[in-house]
């Protein structure tokens, strides 16, 4: 969970990640791919941007809640 302290907003951020990952892909014989498991082997956020005011700077990373205790 993010909060940007610059607007108050706890719900609406871009974030940008670069991700590596392994996929299990699934053709059909129409063709059609589905991904039927996927693990991240690596990631790092790189950016996280409010959507409210479009802040960068202003962010701060919370530990998440459970949904009784929001």
């Amino acid at each position: 969970m993010y909060l940007c302290t610059a607007c108050g907003n706890k719900t609406r951020f871009d974030v940008f990640e670069s991700k590596r990952t392994r996929t299990f892909q699934h053709y059909s014989l129409g063709g059609e791919m589905n991904v039927e498991e996927e693990e991240i082997l690596d990631g790092t956020i790189e950016k996280v941007v409010c959507r409210w005011c479009g802040s960068s700077e202003s962010i701060v990373e919370q530990a998440s809640m459970a949904p009784e205790d929001r």
